[in-house]
């Protein structure tokens, strides 16, 4: 095992292009670390700078104490595993698995003990001697694993290694994923888009957009205090709604109607003052509004509101609950991004208004076209500058 540090490390091509702008991150030993981002982020181009595999324009890597700028992929100690599973389709799974141990000449019992070893991981055992082209896209994946652990290398590094796979398989690899590192206790650093695998997986994560970390936490404080819009938006699901707003003292005028902000939001707005009024951005997020009537009759700090219901879906366990709101379209670099990102750039817009979704209990009875009375928490809402910027000194980093 080994730690991993990237300071202020730099991706440039020969055209030119910057895909990776200094970024320092620290990944610590036996830690599970996250890069997770939009296309074009530059989250696997980071991470084939650690494996060797593009070379580093600026700054320095360093493994395991030791710097590894100059050396080879091979010198390196670290197993990569890819989004395609890269199998020998002419070998079996066993072969598959200690192929890298046989080029290295190791001993053909040693070789045996590892690749069993790392089967029994896996639950490979019984597959040890069939092909690939018999196997299932999840066994596949783990195979390609298997190849990895045998070589007890000092990290992994995972490349969205379970895109390839429906979606009910990705839940259950990603919780093997999971489980086979903590089990090993192995450094790794694992490259996804996939935002719920960031926030499952992790011990930390890093958010990245356009070459740039724009923040590396815990999921949890991710999630509870995002540094800025672009983070706010790509991580949570669905995603966190935007709207105009106008904190003025310790009241925020949005379209919904206006919200007295709890003491504590209050303390956290930066200066421990919110006395000058000011043009922001508010962040709701979906599972914050309630259907009113079966909101917790204590249930503090709530503004409510009425608004009709556009579009329902019932999900089983939750409603999700669109409805158009009387704003202005926002639009910023990092909001317009996430929009591209999830492909809704293009879709028709809502008028002169602006659509939210709420994530209700399933015992609304919010239908179509209904007009319903919803609750906002507000010691849950976010709060962002005209650049993007959280207002919560909490966010700082």
């Amino acid at each position: 095992m080994a730690d991993i540090v990237l300071s202020n490390v730099s991706k440039r091509y020969p055209d030119g292009f910057e895909a990776v702008k200094a970024l320092d991150l620290g990944i610590g030993d036996g830690e599970f670390m996250i890069l997770v981002g939009p296309s074009g982020c530059g989250k696997s181009t980071a991470l084939r700078m650690i494996a060797g595999l593009e070379d580093i324009s600026d700054g320095e890597l360093i493994i395991g104490g030791e710097r590894v700028n100059d050396l080879a992929p091979r010198d390196r100690d670290v197993a990569m595993v890819f989004q395609n599973y890269a199998l020998y389709p002419h070998m079996t799974v066993h072969e598959n698995m200690g192929f890298a141990l046989k080029l290295a000449k190791a001993d053909k019992g040693e070789l045996d003990r590892k690749v069993t070893d790392a089967a029994r991981i896996l639950d490979l055992e019984q597959h040890l001697e069939r092909k690939p082209a018999n196997l299932s896209g999840g066994q596949r994946q783990r195979v390609a694993m298997g190849r990895a652990i045998v070589r007890d290398p000092k990290a992994f590094l995972m490349d969205e290694p379970l895109s390839n796979l429906d979606a009910k398989l990705r839940v259950q690899m990603r919780t093997e994923v999971a489980r086979i590192q903590k089990r090993l206790g192995t450094t790794m650093v694992y490259v996804t888009h996939d935002q719920t695998e960031a926030m499952t997986l992790g011990d930390r994560v890093a958010v990245m957009r356009a070459g740039v970390l724009q923040q590396v936490d815990t999921p949890a404080r991710l999630y509870e205090d995002p540094a800025n819009l672009f983070v706010a938006g790509f991580i949570g699901s669905p995603a966190m709604n935007f709207l105009p707003g106008r904190l003025d003292g310790d009241t925020v005028r949005t379209p919904l109607g206006d919200a007295e902000l709890p003491g504590e939001l209050r303390a956290r707005l930066e200066g421990g003052s919110s006395a000058a009024a000011a043009d922001v951005i508010v962040g709701m997020r979906p599972e914050h509004f309630e259907d009113a009537r079966i909101e917790p009759t204590d249930a503090p700090a709530r503004m409510r509101f009425r608004a009709t219901a556009d579009v329902v879906e019932s999900m089983g366990s939750e409603k999700y609950v669109y409805f158009d709101v009387d704003a202005r379209q926002l639009h910023t670099a990092e909001l317009d991004e996430l929009a591209a990102d999830a492909g809704i750039e293009d879709l028709p817009s809502h008028g002169d208004g602006q659509q939210v979704v709420a994530r209700l209990s399933a015992e609304s009875r919010a239908s179509p076209g209904d007009e319903v009375e919803l609750s906002l928490d507000t010691s849950q809402i976010k709060l962002f500058d005209q650049s993007g910027r959280s207002l919560l000194t909490g966010a700082a980093q």
